[in-house]
């Protein structure tokens, strides 16, 4: 299809893999991270060509897992690699800056190089946001090593776009059933990658994170994960735990005040409706949803297809009055575009 009659997009969730980074994850021994095939070959040549075929405007380039604290050994390494790799984005972003923008990366858990990244990356190399793995060597956000970082961020009034990476649960050594976590032979992306991110936004939520940093705005990646059919499940057991009524309507008014979803993945034709639902209807949920292609996870022949499928998808459920919106609007206002 020609690409002037597609509908504009602004593309949330996608991936950039620039050259030094590809070399670390080689160097550290992610050639297949997360279980994939192997890392996908990316330039910004590769990705602009995209972008014009798909009439794509505008892509927010962030790293994916294992994001870019690889080395949890040795914390002047990761450091160095954060630091790397954001000015590599930026540079891209710099020599396209009508096409790229990008989310910058922490080397979490590692709290003060965090700081010192988040004015850095803001105030010098001009990012937009910060993309935060789902947990961080095991720690998750709600945790209380994070308190410094989420203090600096909220003082920033920060946007936060969650991926979802391999789980990577500490459990208590007293535990009895304390041993190695087996997992399916499949790459983690397929199944993993949605319950840990459901995790941490349920972590999120039970904390009181979002009453404590109330100017943090937060990206839930993949059409909200696992979350939707549980949400009740968790507010029931919050007031439980607590001594306090049902949180399950609490809880969907803060995600429908502080979150936006992207629609990267397969959420058509079955998984969109549980997030609509959770979100109020079609009514509410379309001004907190953005596109997302996942490209070059999802390889251009698949963002084709889901293209298509999410077009006729979101006409049926929301109308062709809105589509302009949840495609470019709701990013232009999150990110200030």
């Amino acid at each position: 299809m020609d690409s002037c009659k597609l509908p504009e997009r602004i593309d949330v969730h996608c991936h950039a893999v620039p050259e030094k980074y590809r070399e670390k994850l080689i160097k550290n021994g992610f050639q297949n991270p997360d279980g994939m095939p192997a890392i996908p070959p990316w330039d910004a040549e590769i990705h602009l060509q995209l972008m014009k075929d798909r009439n794509i405007s505008r892509s927010i380039l962030s790293i994916t897992s294992p994001g870019t604290n690889l080395t949890p050994n040795n914390a002047a390494e990761a450091t160095t690699t954060t630091r790397q790799t954001n000015e590599e984005l930026s540079s891209i972003c710099r020599s396209h800056p009508e096409h790229f923008s990008f989310f910058a990366s922490l080397p979490l858990p590692l709290v003060s190089e965090s700081i010192q990244e988040i004015d850095y990356t803001l105030d010098t190399l001009g990012a937009v946001g910060f993309t935060i793995i789902s947990n961080a060597h095991g720690l998750y956000l709600g945790d209380p090593t994070f308190t410094p970082v989420l203090e600096k961020l909220n003082s920033r009034k920060a946007t936060i776009f969650i991926h979802p990476t391999t789980c990577n649960l500490i459990i208590p050594e007293s535990h009895p059933f304390v041993k190695p976590v087996t997992v399916l032979p499949y790459p983690r992306p397929m199944m993993e990658f949605m319950f840990d991110e459901t995790r941490v936004v349920a972590n999120i939520l039970l904390s009181g994170l979002l009453d404590t940093y109330p100017d943090l705005t937060f990206i839930m990646s993949h059409c909200g994960c696992t979350l939707p059919p549980i949400i009740d499940r968790i507010g029931a057991f919050d007031a439980i735990l607590c001594g306090r009524e049902d949180s399950s309507q609490r809880f969907k008014d803060l995600l429908k005040r502080r979150f936006y979803f992207d629609l990267a993945g397969k959420p058509f034709p079955e998984q969109i409706h549980g997030l609509v639902r959770m979100l109020g209807g079609a009514g509410e949920a379309s001004s907190r949803l953005v596109y997302g292609s996942d490209f070059p996870f999802t390889r251009e022949k698949a963002v084709i297809g889901l293209q298509d499928l999410m077009e006729g998808g979101l006409e049926e459920i929301f109308g062709k009055e809105v589509m302009g919106d949840i495609y470019v609007g709701n990013a232009r206002k999150l990110l200030n575009l």
